[in-house]
């Protein structure tokens, strides 16, 4: 963070209650009653020097990290230097973040000023460009495999680590393995790009050089998420679900290693790959 952000922000004074229970009946003949902890929902409305830029539905934790992950991979920033502050508020349901970012930033998204609205499903809503949607993305310097060892158990490993979504359910989580192996970062969202967001923004906040370990997506890894680590510059990204070919093929043209980490079979490197072009 720069001299100005690397003050506390404002939006770490924030507090969110207690989630709220939910009461329910089972519909089966005995009808039980009982009381559950839903996902919090909520809108953030996102706005960079005095212009709102989108509103997205997030599960309402960790928001500077979201704020900075969002702005770093989705290249409003080139670098967390050029966020200078953020203001979180709350009204109600929704919050807003007043993103103080850098002359030079702020004129690249003015150029390219468009509308964007998105929601926990979506992660290319509001592209109205190929162009956007499949963007020239500086390609990573090769880095090597993690040990097998640091994938050991990680499902296990990554359900325990999952605080919010044992406690509700619903939750995508995207998670940093160190160069230990250890589970050093978890950041839980309803939304899967969301939450890869937070983390990148938690590991830019924190100063950890996201080359040395590994970070990991309980979702399905789609092409959108493969743009957020290339950005960021994450050398390894591991999916609990099985990539696209698109993402394969994304993956290996700019060195990012992929890996599946199946149910019940070994782990599976497709980038890099013995037989990749």
């Amino acid at each position: 963070m720069s001299r100005r952000a690397s003050r506390p922000l404002a939006a770490d004074r924030i507090t969110n209650p207690a989630p709220e229970a939910y009461s329910y009946v089972e519909l089966d003949a005995a009808a039980q009653r009982g009381n559950a902890v839903l996902a919090e929902e909520c809108a953030l409305a996102i706005a960079y020097n005095g212009i709102s830029h989108a509103v997205m539905m997030v599960s309402p934790s960790a928001l500077e990290d979201f704020v900075v992950g969002f702005s770093l991979s989705g290249a409003l920033v080139e670098s967390v230097d050029e966020i200078y502050d953020i203001q979180l508020s709350r009204r109600g349901e929704a919050f807003s973040a007043e993103v103080q970012i850098g002359n030079r930033a702020f004129w690249a998204l003015k150029q390219q000023r468009r509308s964007l609205a998105g929601t926990s499903g979506c992660g290319l809503c509001g592209v109205e460009a190929i162009e956007q949607a499949l963007p020239q993305l500086t390609t990573l310097t090769p880095s090597p495999l993690p040990p097998a060892a640091h994938l050991h158990e990680l499902r296990a490993r990554i359900n325990d680590a999952q605080r919010l979504a044992r406690q509700s359910g619903a939750l995508h989580a995207a998670l940093y393995v160190d160069e230990h192996g250890e589970i050093v970062l978890c950041r839980e969202d309803i939304g899967r790009h969301n939450a890869l967001d937070k983390l990148i923004g938690a590991l830019r906040r924190e100063g950890r050089d996201s080359r040395r370990g590994f970070a990991v997506v309980t979702s399905r890894c789609s092409l959108e998420l493969i743009h957020k680590a290339v950005r960021a510059g994450l050398s390894t990204l591991v999916s609990l679900s099985a990539p696209t070919d698109l993402c394969v093929r994304w993956a290996r043209q700019h060195h990012l290693n992929l890996i599946h980490l199946p149910h019940h079979s070994a782990p599976r490197a497709y980038s890099p790959c013995n037989n990749a072009e």
